[in-house]
């Protein structure tokens, strides 16, 4: 091999002979071979984990119609659906149109305005509510009334299922209904189906049903009827709070301040326009008290979701200050609801089979949350707003409360620094909405149905499916009476 090298100045070039490699002789063993470097293996990419929980998207008005934030958007909805849609839980029923196939993602998205965005919107939306409340029963499911001895029968979901101003909940067709209707000197139909609103309150009826049913039947007191439309609007209220871009957007638009005018408190705002109401069917934001609305289901409800949405205030202004530094207003919105959504829940789950009262369900919200350790200013709220409504006795003075003023700041408060009080008494035990028969006239398409005004307390309550024998089972045995003499 040529090694260059200096002398005198001058590059020289020596040649050093390569070593000879003799020839080899007859006789000698063959050379052993050269080794070969071994290749080195393809690179393979790690692999993706599959997704443990199957799923589809569905777009959904997120609100009303009428919001416009937020308005259409994607869902995601964790469970096995079916063309349809259709899972175990659910179906969707519109002749002409259903099923709806899934499309080449295998989701269920589609253009607003369409018959097919109308059912899958409305499976999501019945869907996000189940799944909401079976959230708050510890995971387990809740069955519907008819679910009982192994049934396993779905509710189905009619989109469109006639014409009209109304929508409603039948244990006997085991189903939710909505209608549609085009407002008087209007050219465009409103389509209940189509408000958030509206579906989660009717599937709220569906699910306390399942939970208590004997609460649906007229014979109960105008207070119980009271708690199952409160339910339903309630249950619109928490379904919006559980979902962050709703929160979010709420609590930009008004500014952390839930009595600011805002889309939350107002309920199913297109069709309370179509029938010229100003903020929507009913104001969840409102000072009703007891006295004054007498026995009218409708009216009464208005007072416990009231309460109800005045603690949610309340106990979010107090949580937005003692959390400021550690969390967004929007997370510990979304905090406060569910927490109140879990203790308005199980107060009911305790409450009475049939005859439930308003005391009885606050009573179980303040001893609940008593054992939870709560700080004790939230049970002076709860104890307070309903105080103020002339639904249970306040154990301590509500002067400040009455002038405007709250104790934001120290959670230990329970309004005059002695009583840590969790069983109050009804304020008036002579309210006719304790005992006065039910006015259900203003109530929505559930109340209203026969199953609910002709079928007693005690035989709803034993749940399981309905009949038309069942509707009819006091005028059929007055006939055979009459007809064996």
């Amino acid at each position: 091999m040529p090694i260059p090298r200096s002398v005198h100045g001058a590059v020289v070039t020596d040649s050093i002979p390569a070593p000879s490699i003799p020839a080899p002789r007859a006789g000698d063993p063959a050379p052993a071979p050269i080794p070969q470097p071994v290749p080195r293996p393809a690179p393979r990419p790690i692999p993706v984990p599959v997704p443990p929980v199957p799923g589809h998207r569905f777009r959904i008005f997120k609100q009303d119609p009428t919001v416009a934030d937020p308005a259409v958007r994607s869902v995601f909805v964790p469970t096995v659906v079916l063309n349809g849609p259709t899972d175990a839980r659910v179906s969707t029923e519109l002749p002409g149109v259903t099923p709806v196939a899934r499309n080449t993602t295998g989701d269920f998205e589609f253009e607003p305005d369409t018959a097919e965005f109308d059912c899958a919107h409305t499976f999501a939306v019945v869907r996000e509510t189940v799944s909401m409340y079976e959230r708050h029963n510890d995971g387990a499911p809740i069955p519907f009334a008819w679910n009982v001895g192994g049934n396993i029968d779905r509710l189905t979901v009619f989109p469109r299922a006639g014409s009209g101003a109304n929508a409603f909940y039948s244990r006997a067709a085991k189903a939710l209904k909505f209608l549609f209707f085009t407002p008087q000197g209007g050219t465009s139909p409103v389509f209940t189906c189509r408000s958030l609103d509206i579906v989660a309150h009717e599937t709220g009826h569906s699910i306390l049903d399942g939970l208590k049913p004997g609460w649906l039947s007229s014979g109960n007191t105008p207070q119980t009827g009271g708690l199952h439309e409160s339910f339903g609007d309630l249950t619109a209220i928490f379904l919006a709070l559980s979902q962050p871009d709703q929160a979010e957007a709420l609590v930009a638009l008004a500014k952390a301040d839930l009595h600011a005018r805002q889309f939350l408190s107002a309920l199913a705002e297109q069709f309370g326009r179509a029938l010229g109401l100003p903020f929507g069917l009913r104001n969840a934001d409102n000072d009703l008290k007891l006295s004054e609305v007498g026995n009218e289901v409708h009216a009464i409800s208005q007072v416990f979701t009231g309460g109800i949405y005045d603690t949610l205030a309340d106990i979010y202004a107090f949580e937005r200050i003692r959390q400021a530094r550690t969390k967004d207003p929007t997370i510990v919105l979304i905090e406060v609801a569910d927490h109140l959504c879990k203790l308005l829940f199980d107060a009911i789950v305790a409450a009475p089979a049939t005859d439930a009262t308003y005391a009885d369900v606050v009573n179980g919200m303040l001893r609940l949350s008593a054992e939870r350790n709560d700080p004790a200013n939230h049970r002076t709220f709860l104890r307070n707003r309903f105080a103020l409504r002339e639904v249970v006795v306040s154990p301590t003075p509500l002067d400040a409360v009455l002038e405007g003023r709250l104790n934001l700041t120290d959670p230990d408060y329970t309004g005059d620094g002695t009583h840590e009080v969790t069983n109050v008494e009804p304020a008036d035990r002579n309210s006719p909405s304790l005992r006065a028969d039910q006015d259900r006239s203003t109530c929505c398409g559930t109340m209203q149905m026969p199953e609910f005004q002709h079928i007693d307390a005690n035989t709803l309550a034993a749940g399981g499916p309905l009949t038309d024998q069942d509707i009819l089972a006091h005028e059929l045995a007055n006939l055979r009476q009459a007809f064996t003499k």
